[in-house]
């Protein structure tokens, strides 16, 4: 049953200064995710002028996009007390500078060790985005307010996936790969010299009575001491956050092998061409974007309604998670084209309207200064196993010649991270007792 309070019942009023804080925000946020997927897709649509001019072998080739996950994943671990100790400000700025420096100068290499060194710099450079994301919503929106900011932000991410085969393609085309990634890396070191100029930390920005109390409503008081290293270990020892781990890896491990391997099942499985499989493979990352933004709608809705946060995005996340688990089920049985991509289409849209409340999970259930912490051990850990959904699905095509197999495995693991969801997520994330 909902609860109706006094604050659900006044609306919500913010000044003009915070509407802009938020707007700048979230367009600066957007535009960061869209160029950090064209950054990550970049050496994949580049694969064969890449291994043409450098001499590199298929093997060389895996080895340098695994350098890039493989720091990608462990650099999340600092990166989030660094964004609870010194805020999104300067963390995202360098992180978003740094990364874009590695892609532009990865236009002038001329030697596998030196491109790995880049790939991995790209990796530690592009860890802090999305914990910084969350952490910008949490402190800059009403927590009522999150969902729709959240899906917007997450949206970035899957229209990247959906628009870098055509825009890289094209780029390819028309400079070739080196020029390619200069001009992408100068674009990010734009949006980066934007971020630094125009965010402020919300520690470090006066606010009025009035704005305060808009930001702050329904929360407790916000302590604003700095994160300890001794309390971020504190994090490894709670229930929730490795419920958080385990839920979030049947997200990730879903959206990574549709990123990895949809091409290539459109292929093999489908028969499609190279140049029907890019536009073709666009239509089920949309479809992730859309879950995204309808989910923070139906979130929002339910927290202006009186829902409690916690439950109600459980709710959702869970929900998703068995729709996209149930529809990767059906990929299996399909028995044309387009009825497989319709249901991987379904499938994306539920694990993406999971994840974007599963992000808002976090703002809720951590306390406010602990919540890029949360975010980033979240992703480190669903990560790590994220990480198998290559390796797992193509060793099966290797052995059966067939990725029902892996569909079958993926559907299990989406389902499992509901049940831990519903099972282990059960208590907010309290502050360390003052000793």
């Amino acid at each position: 049953m909902p609860i109706t309070t006094l604050d659900q019942l006044q609306p919500l009023q913010k000044t003009d200064r915070i509407k802009k804080i938020q707007t700048v925000s979230l367009v600066l946020l957007f535009i960061a995710g869209i160029i950090n997927f064209l950054d990550r897709g970049s050496l994949s649509i580049a694969n064969q002028a890449i291994r043409g001019d450098l001499g590199l072998s298929a093997t060389e080739f895996g080895v340098l996009l695994s350098a890039f996950s493989l720091s990608y994943g462990i650099a999340q671990l600092p990166s989030g007390i660094l964004l609870d100790r010194f805020g999104p400000r300067i963390v995202l700025g360098g992180g978003l500078f740094f990364w874009s420096l590695m892609q532009a100068l990865a236009g002038s290499v001329n030697s596998f060790s030196h491109f790995i060194m880049l790939r991995v710099g790209l990796g530690i450079g592009e860890a802090p985005f999305m914990p910084s994301g969350v952490k910008v919503i949490s402190d800059w929106f009403h927590p009522k307010e999150r969902g729709v900011p959240v899906g917007i932000f997450n949206s970035s991410t899957t229209l990247g996936q959906a628009f870098a085969p055509p825009i890289l393609v094209a780029l390819l085309l028309a400079f070739g790969w080196r020029t390619m990634f200069v001009m992408i890396g100068v674009a990010g070191i734009l949006i980066a010299l934007c971020w630094c100029v125009w965010y402020r930390n919300r520690e470090r920005f006066p606010l009025t009575a009035e704005e305060r109390q808009y930001l702050d409503a329904s929360e407790k008081p916000r302590n604003v001491t700095r994160l300890t290293f001794r309390e971020w270990g504190s994090l490894f020892k709670r229930r929730t956050v490795w419920g958080m781990i385990l839920g979030f890896s049947g997200v990730n491990y879903t959206g990574w092998l549709y990123l990895s391997w949809l091409p290539g099942y459109l292929q093999a499985e489908r028969g499609l061409s190279l140049a029907n499989t890019g536009w073709v493979a666009a239509i089920p990352f949309l479809f992730g974007s859309i879950g995204m933004l309808v989910n923070g709608m139906v979130a929002d809705r339910l927290a202006k309604k009186g829902y409690s946060l916690i439950k109600s995005r459980k709710a959702l996340i869970c929900f998703g998670l068995v729709c996209s688990a149930a529809c990767t089920l059906l990929v299996v049985q399909s028995t044309s084209t387009s009825m497989a991509v319709a249901f991987i289409s379904l499938a994306l849209f539920f694990i993406h309207f999971a994840g974007t409340s599963a992000w808002g999970l976090v703002q809720v259930m951590a306390p406010s200064r602990m919540v890029a912490s949360v975010s980033s051990i979240q992703n480190f850990g669903s990560f790590i196993c994220a990480s198998f959904a290559p390796i797992v699905t193509g060793w099966v095509v290797d052995t059966t010649h067939s990725f029902n197999l892996a569909l079958v495995i993926c559907s299990c693991v989406t389902f499992a991270g509901a049940l831990s969801y519903f099972f282990i997520v059960k208590d907010p994330i309290e502050e360390p007792a003052v000793a």
